[in-house]
């Protein structure tokens, strides 16, 4: 934004609320956009990474929201004034174009998802394979969504993947569950 060098690991970024990007900016800039109440075109996405109870959201949850894979992230879209879902695969970020009408269910399951800041904060969720357990779900920045999607469109093989895939979904996932806190009351509001 003004054009200073950032540093290639640590910057922070913004989400272009009407053009749907991320934006790496320096630490003067994001915290232009860090007022969450404002009616901004840019926002800055905060660094709040939670895990919800492994009890929290059931495969009944997941199924009832016909995602056809069992790795997809939710975040709401303030343009459209709704949820959007979004799964990695080999082209990048794929948008479901399915109905979540089932969306009030989790909001009951998981209350601390009404907290989620629109835009530059989202749901992800993992469901083990073979329905081996329950679903792992975390409150995490945007961009860590788009991290994974693209470690993911680095390595993806065939039609799931492939192993080098499953790797390093587990190790992203071992990284946001050492990174999350436990939800609770008190984690309301985002940021650095």
């Amino acid at each position: 934004m003004c054009a200073v060098p950032i540093d290639g690991e640590a910057h922070s970024h913004v989400v272009d609320v009407q053009g749907r990007q991320l934006m790496c900016v320096c630490r003067p800039c994001y915290l232009l956009f860090t007022e969450t109440t404002a009616n901004l075109r840019f926002r800055a996405v905060p660094d709040r990474y939670l895990r919800f109870a492994s009890d929290a959201l059931t495969l009944d949850h997941w199924n009832a929201l016909d995602i056809p894979v069992g790795l997809a992230f939710f975040f709401r879209n303030s343009v459209l004034d709704r949820m959007v879902t979004f799964y990695p695969g080999p082209a990048g970020a794929t948008e479901s174009e399915l109905a979540i009408d089932q969306w009030s269910q989790i909001i009951d399951a998981i209350p601390h998802l009404s907290l989620m800041l629109p835009d530059v904060e989202a749901l992800l969720i993992r469901v083990p394979e073979q329905g081996q357990g329950q679903p792992e779900c975390f409150l995490v920045p945007i961009d860590a969504c788009y991290e994974l999607v693209g470690q993911l469109r680095a390595v993806w093989r065939g039609f799931d993947g492939g192993q080098d895939a499953r790797r390093r979904i587990d190790a992203f996932f071992s990284q946001v569950a050492a990174r999350s806190k436990p939800a609770v009351a008190s984690s309301a509001g985002g940021g650095r």
